[in-house]
């Protein structure tokens, strides 16, 4: 999946204040404006001097760009931003920030060049800005470009530094709720990226525990508590793709216990997903419909794939085979349910991300597995199976 901190992997993200893992991790972009004035608290680390993109490109805007002064730049960069020239947005940006350091509009062409950066998929020279924002002036806006220096570390692979970032701005009591819930949030998905699963599930429980307590007394937006309770179903869910079901190798009891722990993560999973829905983001509702969809799905798949258990007599085989099938067609018909609910929603709510083509994909191919499963001969007459299985 792509690395981005803050929403569902391909969501697209359009009202404002989405910023964080939500770009399913990458900070919601902020608009073309610069960000709110900041307070400088130290010079601008040298470091922030960088190549300003491909040569040829760099020249050309440099003979259109020479001789401008910082507010003939920052105007040149705001325009360019906004019609979607991110390149050109993050050449006069920089060029504010490396030739007029005295100018008063460092901070904010710190924070729209790394939004341009951004943009372009150029996440280290995204980074150096955002740092040096960060590490440079205190203010709303410098916690910000922490948020989105986290999501650069994201795409550069180093979850370890995100990680360190975030635990930084998770316990500040000066930060507002939503970026304290953010904050946790993020944590808890870098850490279950880091296979982490108790860690990312405790960070992201106290995400929850603060966002209940915080709706009661301001009005929240709910993209990153959806966020927080999709993850806690990506944990359980995790959990449940982790444990084993091998009928080939279990004895009854065995296969029996195992299966029924396989389901509890299921329903697990499934409960946090529901809550997802319910916290009322549609990006995160789209992912959480389709992932319901997909453990059944994926517990069908199993059980389809699944050795007979051994030591098994001619009947027996058939009555297992047969008591197999009418699990598996309740699976099917489950799953089949959740992705039809999900991608009606989808349409509804104009949501596009790529768990609404992944929907339509998996409901095709589970419509055509219903079709096969009801078209094997019933087997008159069997015993009952050697085990219970568990399942719904």
């Amino acid at each position: 999946m792509t690395r981005s901190l803050p929403r569902p992997p391909g969501a697209r993200r359009s009202r404002p204040g989405a910023a964080g893992l939500a770009a399913a991790l990458a900070l919601s972009l902020a608009a073309c404006a610069g960000p709110r004035p900041a307070e400088r608290v130290g010079p601008v680390p040298e470091e922030v001097r960088f190549p300003e993109g491909p040569a040829v490109e760099v020249s050309s805007l440099d003979l259109e760009l020479s001789g401008k002064n910082d507010e003939e730049l920052f105007a040149v960069g705001t325009a360019a931003f906004a019609s979607g020239d991110y390149r050109r947005a993050a050449v006069a940006f920089g060029r504010v920030v490396d030739l007029h350091t005295g100018s008063a509009h460092v901070a904010p062409a710190l924070f729209d060049a790394g939004l341009s950066h951004e943009r372009l998929g150029e996440w280290r020279e995204a980074l150096l800005r955002f740092e040096a924002l960060a590490k440079g002036y205190v203010g709303p806006d410098a916690d910000e470009a922490a948020f989105h220096a986290a999501a650069a570390k994201w795409h550069l692979g180093d979850l370890a530094g995100a990680r360190g970032i975030l635990e930084g701005l998770a316990p500040r009591q000066d930060l507002s709720s939503s970026n304290r819930i953010r904050a946790l949030t993020e944590t808890g998905v870098v850490d279950l990226e880091l296979g982490e699963l108790d860690r990312a599930e405790r960070g992201l429980r106290l995400a929850v525990s603060l966002w209940s307590e915080a709706q009661d007394r301001e009005r929240l937006d709910p993209y990153h508590p959806a966020q927080a309770h999709y993850y806690l179903g990506e944990v359980e869910r995790t959990r449940f793709r982790e444990a084993p079901l091998d009928p080939s190798r279990d004895g009854d009891h065995a296969l029996e216990a195992a299966l029924e722990r396989k389901t509890e993560f299921l329903l697990a999973a499934q409960g946090y997903y529901l809550r997802a829905i319910r916290v009322g983001d549609p990006d995160w509702a789209i992912a959480s419909g389709y992932r319901i969809g997909e453990l059944y799905d994926e517990l069908h798949a199993q059980m389809t794939a699944a050795p007979l258990p051994p030591g098994l007599s001619e009947e027996e085989r058939v009555a297992y085979r047969e008591e197999l099938g009418r699990k598996l067609k309740v699976l099917l018909v489950k799953a089949i349910a959740v992705y039809e609910q999900t991608i009606a929603a989808a349409r509804q709510g104009n949501v596009d991300n790529r768990f609404v083509e992944a929907a339509q994909g998996s409901l095709e191919r589970m419509k055509r597995s219903l079709v096969e499963v009801e078209a094997l001969p019933p087997e008159a007459g069997a015993p009952p199976p050697p085990a219970a299985t568990g399942l719904p």
